[in-house]
């Protein structure tokens, strides 16, 4: 099969980490008769540098014609020339939110797994993580607090800031039916974390959630407060399996869960639509403080390209043969800077994608 990736590499780390997620993908390609082809867009701050703008509206449209996206990071720059400079909405991350917003990728994937190789990586005690832990966040990703009106001015005399927290019925129920669909391919169970306690968008959340799960009798539906879900997932992460919940939770969440994996270089991602299309890349940041030099750990990307292939393209076997690659990487005892601990080797971002790709092939 062809498929016709769109390629953003974006800023910092970004094109090093993609280059690698490409080789994998290529081994791949080798080993099982597929074609990637892939047309290289500028989104973030190499697109401001180039255009002035962070996501530029042809960009969109000729990502929203490919088969699905591969993305690196975005932003970084700080100090002289800083991007941080701009407005809010000419600023690397608007691209982020703009191409979410614009293809209509409403739920991200998140998944947190602790393979058993980077238990010491943890930080959380050997009695709580012994064995690994698997669980995933089925976050919505174009409603709630981040897209809702917002604006800061003076008022009586105060400057005052007001953001927005809006969600209604649809937004809710599209992003629970994926949730449960989630959970009927693993082990059949939904938390949904909220602040019904508080906040009346939270309350409606609950509601369609409950009708929702009237739908899927087989799946174990609890609820979770979003402060306590914080500290069980320091607590007792083996007990989550699919954690559902709305953006700004969810993007705190899954971020306190990337450092219970043992580093954010190893967490993946999917943002997808109502088909099959979707935009894979990293849960990290594009780290220019090490940018160019060798140091980064492409493994996130490396398994976001995985779910690529997973989700978007329906290739199963090639999807597991990605994974276990990472796993049998870890293994043999390689690790990245990240990642590195004692009796380990230590081996830069190329050679990891080397490694990788290898023994795909």
């Amino acid at each position: 099969m062809d498929y016709k990736i769109a390629s953003i590499s974006g800023d910092g780390i970004g094109p090093e980490i993609v280059r690698e997620a490409k080789k994998v993908l290529e081994a791949v390609g080798s080993r099982f008769g597929h074609s990637f082809a892939y047309e290289e867009l500028l989104m973030g701050g190499c697109s401001i540098d180039a255009y002035g703008e962070p996501l530029t509206d042809e960009t969109l449209e000729r990502a929203g014609k490919s088969d699905s996206i591969l993305l690196g990071a975005v932003g970084g720059r700080v100090g002289v020339d800083s991007w941080y400079e701009l407005p809010p909405d000419k600023r690397p991350e608007a691209g982020l939110l703009k191409i979410r917003k614009g293809l209509g990728l409403f739920c991200n994937l998140r998944p947190a797994i602790l393979f058993e190789e980077l238990s010491r990586a943890c930080p959380l005690k050997d009695e709580i993580v012994e064995g690994g832990f698997d669980f995933i966040f089925a976050r919505e990703l174009t409603g709630g607090l981040y897209f809702g009106e917002r604006y800061t001015k003076e008022i009586d005399g105060v400057m005052t800031a007001v953001d927005t927290l809006k969600y209604d019925e649809r937004e809710i129920r599209r992003i629970a039916v994926q949730a449960f669909e989630i959970a009927m391919k693993r082990r059949k169970k939904v938390c949904s974390v909220d602040k019904a306690n508080v906040l009346d968008s939270s309350r409606l959340w609950s509601k369609v959630v409950a009708e929702v799960a009237k739908d899927y009798p087989e799946v174990e539906l609890t609820n979770m407060l979003v402060d306590n879900c914080a500290m069980q997932i320091v607590r007792d992460p083996k007990q989550f399996d699919v954690i559902l919940t709305e953006n700004m939770f969810g993007d705190i969440l899954s971020d306190e869960a990337s450092m219970v994996t043992g580093s954010l270089g190893m967490l993946s991602s999917a943002s997808l639509g109502e088909g099959s299309f979707g935009m894979y890349e990293p849960s990290h940041g594009s780290a220019p403080d090490i940018a160019g030099q060798d140091k980064a750990n492409p493994i996130a990307t490396i398994l976001s390209a995985a779910m690529m292939l997973r989700y978007s393209f329906g290739l199963l076997e090639e999807a597991d043969a990605v994974e276990d690659a990472v796993k049998q990487v870890l293994k043999d005892g390689y690790r990245t800077v990240d990642i590195m601990s004692e009796g380990k080797t230590q081996v830069g971002t190329a050679q990891m994608g080397d490694l990788i790709a290898g023994h795909i092939r």
